[in-house]
C-alpha cells in the first residue's frame, strides 16, 4: 500500500475554503472522514450548525486508552493585504506550503491523519487513536466544546497531542483567553448643548484608563510568564455633532494556568466602578498545562530531540486551542502541543508551512503512535 503524502494532503485541505465566518467545514471534514473510513476507522460526523462538520475517528482494539491527536480545519480570513499567491493554492515554492490554513493548522491535521493512516494495521491491533477534526476553533473552540456537549461522541483517551504549529517543538502548556466587551451609558443630545447630554465615550475613556492600570494581582508563571490585558476595540457614538449614549470597549485578556476567570471579571467590575454599565464575555477559555516531569511528556520529547537534533526544554504558547475544551473533558490527561505550522505565520498574508516540517511531523506523531500502542 503506497504511503499517504501529508503534503499532497495539506494542498487538499487548503484548497477547501473554510475560512471563519461562516467556516464551512463540511466538505473539507468529509474529505479526511472519507480517508480514515477507506483504511478502517470508525467514523463519527457532528454537526455544529450548517455545513460546521466535526470529525471523531478512531481505531483500535479496546483493550486500552487510546492517544488522542486534534486539530481544527477552519481558518481566519483573508485579510486586507493582497496575497502575493493564490490563498487557496496550496502552491509550492522553495520548499514552502502556500495558503490560508497551511500552517494554522491544515498541515498539522493532514500529518496526522497520514501517519495515522499508514499505521491503521497496528493501530487496530493496539489501544489505537481517536482523531478529534474540528470546526469553529478560530472563533473560541466552538466546535471542540459542542464535541464535549454529545454524550459519548469523543470517548477515552490517555494523551494528547494537539497539531497546532510550534515549528515541530513540543510545548506543555498555553494561555487562557478571556474576552469582555464593556459597555457605558450616556444619554445623547445635540452636540451644541452637550451639558444636556451625559457622554458615553467619556465614561468608555475613563475605563480604558482604569484597564491600562490594571493589576491581575499574580506571580508570573514559570514558563507563560504574566497574564495580559491589551484593548483592542473602542466604538461609540452615532455622528459628530451629538452627544453619544454609548460606547463599547472590547477587552482581550490572557491568562496563565490556575487563574481565576471570575475572580478577575469581578476585580475589572470593582476598577471600572460607575462609568461601566455593562460587562459581556465573548470567550472563556482557560488556560493549560502539564508537567513537563510527566513520563509520557518525557516520551515526546525524546522523539523530538532525536529528530530535531537538540533537547527540548519547557515552553509554552500565547494562543490558545481546542485544549481548552478536550485536555479537562478528558480528565486533564497529559497535553502537549506539537505541529508543523510556524507559529508566527499564523493568520499572516503569504501564510506559508515549510515541507519539511510536514514530513518530519508525520514521522514524529506514527512514532507516537507506535509507542503508545507498544506500551
Amino acid at each position: 500500500m503506497p504511503s499517504t503524502d501529508p503534503v499532497a494532503l495539506t494542498q487538499a485541505l487548503v484548497r477547501y475554503k473554510t475560512v471563519n465566518p461562516p467556516g464551512e467545514e463540511h466538505d473539507c471534514a468529509h474529505h479526511l472522514g472519507d480517508m480514515l473510513a477507506a483504511a478502517g476507522f470508525d467514523v463519527t460526523y457532528v454537526d455544529a450548525g450548517e455545513r460546521r462538520t466535526n470529525v471523531v475517528a478512531r481505531l483500535g482494539n479496546g483493550a486500552g486508552t487510546p492517544l488522542c491527536f486534534t486539530g481544527h480545519i477552519d481558518t481566519v480570513p483573508l485579510g486586507a493585504q493582497p496575497w502575493r499567491v493564490d490563498p487557496f493554492g496550496g502552491e509550492v515554492v522553495d520548499g514552502r506550503l502556500y495558503g490560508r490554513g497551511a500552517t494554522d493548522m491544515k498541515a498539522g491535521v493532514a500529518a496526522f491523519v497520514a501517519a495515522a493512516i499508514d499505521h491503521a494495521d497496528a493501530l487496530a491491533a493496539g489501544p489505537g487513536v481517536v482523531l478529534v477534526i474540528t470546526s469553529g476553533e478560530e472563533t473560541g473552540c466552538d466546535g471542540a466544546f459542542h464535541l464535549t456537549e454529545q454524550a459519548g461522541v469523543l470517548g477515552e483517551a490517555g494523551a494528547m497531542v494537539v497539531a497546532e504549529p510550534t515549528s515541530n517543538q513540543p510545548l506543555v502548556g498555553h494561555k487562557g483567553a478571556l474576552w469582555l466587551r464593556a459597555f457605558a451609558r450616556g444619554v445623547t443630545a445635540h452636540g451644541s448643548t452637550p451639558e444636556h447630554g451625559d457622554n458615553a465615550v467619556y465614561k468608555a475613556a475613563r475605563m480604558v484608563g482604569a484597564l491600562e492600570r490594571f493589576d491581575f494581582g499574580r506571580p508570573a508563571h514559570e514558563v507563560l510568564g504574566r497574564d495580559t490585558l491589551n484593548v483592542g476595540t473602542i466604538a461609540g457614538g452615532m455622528n459628530m455633532n451629538s452627544v453619544p449614549d454609548v460606547c463599547e470597549v472590547g477587552i482581550d485578556i490572557r491568562t496563565t494556568p490556575g487563574a481565576s476567570h471570575a475572580d478577575i471579571r469581578r476585580d475589572l467590575e470593582a476598577d471600572l466602578g460607575g462609568d461601566l454599565a455593562e460587562l459581556e464575555t465573548l470567550v472563556d477559555l482557560e488556560g493549560v498545562w502539564t508537567d513537563p516531569g510527566d513520563a509520557w511528556v518525557a516520551e515526546v520529547y525524546a522523539v523530538m530531540a532525536e529528530m530535531l537534533g537538540e533537547t527540548p526544554v519547557p515552553r509554552g504558547a500565547a494562543f490558545f486551542t481546542d485544549a481548552s475544551a478536550l485536555t479537562p473533558h478528558y480528565g486533564d490527561i497529559p497535553t502537549v502541543i506539537l505541529g508543523p505550522g510556524e507559529a508566527a505565520l499564523a493568520h499572516q498574508t503569504d501564510e506559508y508551512c515549510v515541507v519539511d516540517r510536514i514530513t518530519q511531523a508525520k514521522a514524529a506523531y506514527a512514532t507516537l503512535m507506535q509507542r503508545w500502542s507498544a506500551a
